[in-house]
């Protein structure tokens, strides 16, 4: 009798001492990082953590949809109004950088987000609400666009297709140098919209690539505004003084109610009429989709245009 009791005894200890070693291992499984588990740091200077490879991707602007397919991925979601990307064409439109719609973004159930920094870092625990992460980008120069193709290659491991667009855009910023103009024509660059003209500064990407593409900016020196810091206000009396021989326009509203606006603000200050740009007809409107707003990879057209257009004016 005592003999039985000592072995029941003796296997309900090895019962517990294994149920013990069975919730220790799976503490410590708990507590190791997934296989595929991996961390990227965006520009926000973020340090964000996946456990796979995100699948269902959301984009709030035009640049990162184009740089994400690009690298051979795709968006369930994208910025609303036209895309160059026709492959996008098909994703839901869910807003943008500006004015994003959580609830079509909640209902594509995505496993991250990409939005801009600044702007979006009071809606990323909004989108982390829904189980979703966000990454924080931005384009104010093409050495951002760069960087931007670098993070996105981190993030969808394509780190090998994301160096070969890199370099693509260093070859082209390199074949430029080698052709640029010997004198550098001067240019007004002008962000319109109805009744509203800001002036590009060289912060600005479209500053940056007027500089990189051979253009010497006439506002370089111009107070930035305090809520666009890229952006100056526009100071007609001196541009009449610069006597700018190219005067540009990015927008992405109505392109020739934007241009009209201008030059009606502009023609009433004296000297208007008597500037080359105006005299030579180079009161010209870039296109949207390159100069709009952040084109992505297509930052290599858009040095292209700009430096083709810049070396047809003739310096005096």
């Amino acid at each position: 009798m005592r003999q039985d009791k000592f072995i029941s005894l003796f296997i309900l200890l090895l019962i517990l001492v294994g149920c013990s070693n069975q919730d220790g291992v799976t503490a410590k499984n708990e507590k190791e990082p997934k296989e595929n588990a991996f961390s990227i740091t965006d520009f926000a200077d973020r340090t964000i953590d996946f456990e796979t490879t995100p699948e269902k991707i959301v984009a709030l602007s035009h640049g990162d949809v184009d740089i994400i397919y690009a690298l051979g991925n795709e968006v369930v979601g994208r910025p609303s109004g036209e895309t160059s990307v026709e492959e996008a064409k098909k994703a839901l439109e869910v807003g943008s950088t500006h004015s994003m719609d959580v609830e079509k973004i909640t209902s594509l159930e995505p496993d991250v987000v990409l939005g801009n920094h600044p702007m979006n870092m009071k809606d990323v625990q909004a989108i982390e609400n829904i189980g979703a992460d966000m990454v924080l980008s931005h384009a104010n120069s093409v050495k951002d666009i760069q960087e931007q193709i670098a993070l996105f290659g981190q993030l969808l491991h394509k780190e090998n297709e994301a160096q070969q667009l890199i370099n693509m855009i260093d070859d082209k910023l390199t074949a430029i140098q080698q052709s640029k103009v010997e004198k550098k024509p001067r240019v007004l660059l002008v962000y319109g919209a109805p009744g509203t003209n800001m002036v590009a500064l060289p912060n600005s990407l479209g500053g940056n690539i007027l500089e990189l593409a051979g253009g010497l900016n006439i506002a370089s020196d111009y107070p930035s505004l305090e809520m666009y810091p890229q952006y100056a206000q526009l100071n007609a009396e001196r541009i009449i003084e610069a006597n700018p021989q190219v005067i540009l326009i990015m927008t992405h509203g109505d392109p020739e109610k934007v241009k009209n606006s201008l030059v009606k603000d502009m023609s009433q200050t004296a000297g208007w009429d008597e500037l080359e740009a105006v005299k030579n007809n180079r009161v010209l409107i870039l296109p949207s989709d390159l100069f709009g707003t952040n084109p992505g990879t297509k930052v290599i057209d858009a040095l292209d245009y700009l430096h083709e257009l810049i070396k047809n004016v003739k310096n005096e």
